[in-house]
């Protein structure tokens, strides 16, 4: 009888029944004159003149009429670069300790984001938050007695002048609270290892004398994983390693791509939570079993804006143009996909994280992830986002019964001048890849009115091919972006396209 469980559990459950519900409106409103206040003798909120903003009538509109968009490249050169040089009270009051290396998916250098004390905290807070949202699943009390598997980047972070730099996964994990060590798994000496590749191989070593309950991660690296501990020990299933695994929480892109290939590897159904958790913070988890989206943190110190997410707001680079308007979370609609826009704690001011989203609650303030505006497909007016090519995936999961877990596509110009749409799968079944390409073409003629009118003009014609899985992997370990809080690109340019399909030639066994 797990007596201790039982308890927490309860704790828990009372603490759900006497929270009330936010009001995301004034929620926001008071996440933005806290983000003003704090930082208005900032050299940032001089120069932008966030005084006067909070003595407006309209302190919401006065902000972003008075305010440019950013994103990282501007960010970092006008303001962040400061705190390199030694600087203060740049963007955020004080120094930061921290700065989080984003994996990036670009295939650029790592950039490097402020973390703040603050943004520590709210962290922390969000992680309590959705540990009490499992009130609302069907979880045994067990659970609460059992061991939690975080699998991010590695916890040994690297000095940088008078910083500590690494993944945001590795930053909050090495602040995790004093009272939850004892339940973290893989621990603090295994999660200090470096390299992915020895880290999984010790976690497979170890795996037998953990009891683990959660597991918490990019699905990409989490399937991996599993699989290595699999393999490792010669068993069908993760759960005859891990028997009271019950809960999982993905993190980083939509799982729903994933659920085919992630269920294979399991002995029995479990709980999937998403949440939203990038460098930048953690804005949005799931709260309830009933649906799959995801509720914003609106008042945890982030404010959010929404910019409609139509081709002539977007920059061929994915950045915002300086006009694109904006909304409140007061005037978004349903079913409209939005470019999300953050300010935050740690001194990001209108920034553009280069995520996409949808709203699928407006009351509750809940949203799903639909993709990153430098993979939105566009080249030819086909306006093909993530979560539409996510989709068409699915679709064909279905009709040739495949585990595609990964894939790449392109936009290029074929030799006769004609545009066409390449697709690298990848799975590890075989397959005829005309009756893959007839299949994917029907499917999005057929789901997207875009695509079906830019099939008809410009866009010639439709090309896919199947790539082995590990392909993926070993791309990504070639361009250091392995493990942790990396995501693998979906959309690449014709040049980065080229490298990729150069790579899988000469990596042919």
């Amino acid at each position: 009888m797990p007596i201790f469980g039982n308890i927490i559990k309860g704790l828990i459950d009372f603490k759900d029944l006497i929270t009330e519900e936010v009001n995301p409106v004034e929620a926001q409103r008071k996440v933005l004159n806290n983000l003003l206040k704090t930082a208005q003798d900032t050299d940032f909120g001089r120069q932008y003149k966030f005084k006067e903003i909070l003595e407006s009538n309209n302190i919401p509109e006065t902000f972003k009429t008075q305010i440019p968009y950013f994103d990282y490249d501007k960010m970092n050169k006008e303001w962040w670069s400061g705190y390199r040089q030694n600087k203060a009270n740049i963007s955020w009051p004080g120094q930061p300790d921290f700065f989080a290396l984003s994996s990036g998916t670009t295939g650029k250098e790592s950039k490097r984001i402020p973390v703040s004390d603050e943004m520590l905290d709210a962290i922390k807070k969000a992680g309590i938050r959705q540990i009490t949202a499992l009130s609302n699943f069907d979880v045994e009390p067990n659970l609460f007695e059992k061991s939690i598997m975080m699998l991010g980047s590695s916890t040994n972070l690297e000095e940088n002048k008078n910083f500590l730099e690494g993944e945001i996964s590795g930053i909050s994990t090495k602040n995790i609270p004093f009272w939850f060590k004892g339940y973290y798994k893989p621990g603090e000496d295994i999660a200090k290892i470096e390299d992915w590749d020895e880290r999984i191989e010790a976690i497979a070593k170890n795996a037998k004398e953990w009891d683990i309950g959660a597991i918490s991660g990019i699905p990409t690296w989490i399937e991996l994983m599993i699989k290595k501990v699999i393999d490792y020990h010669q068993v069908k299933h993760i759960h005859e390693i891990w028997p009271n695994f019950q809960v999982y929480t993905s993190g980083g892109v939509a799982f729903q791509s994933y659920e085919k290939s992630f269920n294979a590897l399991l002995g029995k159904p479990i709980t999937i939570i998403d949440t939203y958790f990038a460098s930048e913070g953690f804005i949005a988890s799931q709260t309830r079993p009933e649906t799959t989206s995801m509720k914003l943190l609106v008042d945890n110190g982030i404010y959010f804006e929404f910019v409609p997410f139509k081709a002539e707001y977007i920059n061929a680079d994915g950045s915002l143009v300086a006009n694109a308007p904006s909304l409140t979370i007061d005037k978004v609609e349903l079913d409209q996909e939005y470019v999300l826009v953050i300010s935050t704690v740690s001194g990001a001011w209108r920034y553009e994280i280069g995520d996409t989203i949808v709203f699928t609650n407006i009351e509750r303030a809940e949203i799903k992830i639909t993709g990153r505006t430098k993979f939105f497909l566009n080249t030819v007016g086909s306006q093909l986002s993530v979560n539409k090519m996510d989709d068409a995936m699915q679709h064909l999961e279905k009709q040739f019964n495949l585990k595609i877990k990964e894939y790449v596509v392109c936009a290029k110009r074929n030799e006769d001048g004609d545009f066409h749409h390449y697709w690298d799968i990848g799975c590890d079944e075989t397959v005829d890849k005309n009756e893959l390409s007839s299949a994917l073409d029907f499917y999005l003629k057929e789901a997207n009115k875009n695509y079906k009118v830019a099939r008809n003009k410009a866009l010639k014609g439709v090309n896919v091919r199947t790539v082995p899985v590990q392909k993926f992997y070993e791309w990504s370990e070639k361009n250091k972006k392995k493990g942790g809080q990396v995501k693998l690109a979906k959309v690449l340019s014709p040049e980065k396209f080229e490298a990729w399909r150069q790579f899988v030639e000469k990596t042919k066994v």
